[in-house]
């Protein structure tokens, strides 16, 4: 049976669909990133004035609520890091991985944020260098931390950098997706705490369950 060819009329109405279509797709993939700025920046001034003390001192700070403001002088970096690390949690930018320490502590505290949505916060943390601050500024006190190194990219099952550290001291990770706008690697880098003023929740339990992966999203 022979096939048929289009009439030209219905191939150039065929052809104006898919170019409508192929359109509407891309200016989707362009304004999404855009769109989960506006997301982000709408809930981080949200948290701006709901650090909590009590519940800081307590552990009792909920998945998604604001934890501790983040600043990266170097870098331009300034946002409120919620508690958890959820898909969620994570879409305010920057999150505490909860099986971790907190700002101020002996031991690592971690922290993961966007590279290219939701207010991207570490989108330049690959320039980050040894001698550059990192400083955390809690309900109840300000910590700064002195980066170590150059930052280092591993698998996303790679937990090193988190679970091995000096056992005498405080650090501080931070992790992210890599390269930027794709999640096959993460990009960590190591501080150490070098200052503290104010006050440190104390000692207590760790909580949060450990994923299978380091977060850090794209």
């Amino acid at each position: 049976m022979k096939l048929r060819r289009p009439a030209p009329k219905t191939l150039r109405r065929i052809l104006i669909a898919a170019a409508i279509l192929l359109a509407l797709g891309g200016a989707g993939l362009i304004a999404y990133p855009f769109a989960t700025d506006l997301w982000a920046n709408r809930i981080q001034s949200s948290l701006a004035g709901e650090m909590n003390p009590g519940a800081y001192r307590a552990r009792e700070v909920s998945t998604g609520e604001a934890l501790t403001r983040l600043e990266i002088p170097s870098i331009d970096v300034s946002t409120i890091v919620v508690e958890g690390t959820t898909l969620e949690a994570l879409r305010a930018g920057a999150g505490h991985y909860p099986q971790t320490p907190l700002p101020g502590e002996r031991g690592n505290v971690a922290i993961a944020g966007h590279r290219t949505t939701f207010s991207k916060p570490f989108n330049r943390i690959d320039e980050l260098g040894a001698g550059d601050e990192v400083i955390l500024t809690t309900p109840i006190g300000r910590h700064v931390y002195e980066v170590l190194g150059a930052p280092a990219v591993v698998k996303p099952n790679d937990w090193t950098l988190i679970d091995e550290y000096p056992k005498k001291g405080s650090f501080l990770t931070l992790t992210s997706c890599h390269p930027e706008g794709s999640a096959d690697f993460r990009i960590v880098v190591r501080a150490k705490l070098v200052d503290s003023s104010g006050k440190i929740a104390g000692v207590g339990p760790v909580g949060g369950t450990r994923t299978s992966h380091l977060e850090g999203a794209a």
